[in-house]
């Protein structure tokens, strides 16, 4: 009888592999902006990925990112529990512009990088500046390209509570961005 478990522990390992392991990436970008922080980012993905493992034998639906992405807010609710008597940190250092991106884009002129580095910097400094609530929002919808029901079910709010805090989100940063502009020499 061991044989058997040792077969059913491998098989569902490698279904796990195949399913959850290509969303790590997406995974740790959501982390990245819940915790504001890259080393306690690492480590909630760590813990969602361990407590998805555990449970993966009673998934069956049809879509896992919706999924992960559930067991990762809670992981980071606890945290943000956790420390609810230190102030949230800011963007670390290592979160710089000299950080190679995920992608790579056609070489463009150095202004044109110059740019385009600060409009990311901006976007990424303004959307950290958000509430948590919207910024999770925004982050589940213009990032992750999730939809509103896969957004409520991960939020645990209705799909119009997900609509209105999306709207105010974009509302939130539009303005933030012509302010920015409005001061930029």
């Amino acid at each position: 009888m061991p044989v058997k478990l040792q077969r059913d522990d491998a098989e569902l390992g490698r279904r796990f592999r195949e399913a959850a392991l290509p969303l790590l990436d997406e995974v740790y970008t959501l982390a990245r902006y819940l915790l504001r922080d890259a080393s306690d980012a690492e480590d909630a993905v760590q813990e969602c990925y361990l407590r998805a493992f555990k449970s993966f034998d009673s998934y069956h639906g049809p879509q896992i990112k919706p999924w992960l992405f559930a067991i990762l807010r809670n992981v980071c609710r606890a945290e943000f529990a956790r420390r609810a008597a230190a102030p949230l940190l800011a963007l670390s250092d290592d979160a710089d512009d000299t950080t190679a991106p995920l992608w790579h884009e056609a070489e463009e002129t150095p202004e044109l990088q110059l740019l385009r580095r600060w409009d990311a910097a901006t976007i990424r400094r303004l959307l950290t500046a958000l509430a948590e609530p919207f910024r999770e929002t925004i982050v589940l919808r213009e990032i992750h390209n999730l939809s509103y029901r896969d957004i409520a079910g991960i939020v645990d709010a209705p799909v119009g509570t997900v609509m209105s805090r999306l709207a105010r989100a974009r509302a939130m940063l539009r303005a933030a961005w012509l302010a920015e502009q409005e001061h930029t020499p």
